[in-house]
């Protein structure tokens, strides 16, 4: 797809948004955000089987082992 068929696109997309209802705006918006949290869910996921959140475990045992660490 060119750039300027993706831009007409996202053009269409905001003024199909702009005219929904309310009911039909909040049905749509949960959707979107329902779609947004899977796919940040899929990264998180890959990230950590990839060993690239590795980092974030090795800082909380250094918080932990110089007494930085405190319940929530």
């Amino acid at each position: 797809m060119s750039r300027t068929n993706a831009l007409g696109k996202l053009a269409e997309l905001e003024t199909a948004v702009e005219h929904l209802t309310e009911t039909e705006y909040d049905k749509f918006r949960r959707w979107f955000l329902e779609r947004d949290w899977e796919a940040w869910d899929r990264d998180i996921e890959t990230d950590s089987a990839s060993g690239k959140l590795d980092f974030l475990v090795q800082e909380v045992r250094d918080a932990k082992r110089s007494g930085k660490l405190r319940d929530l």
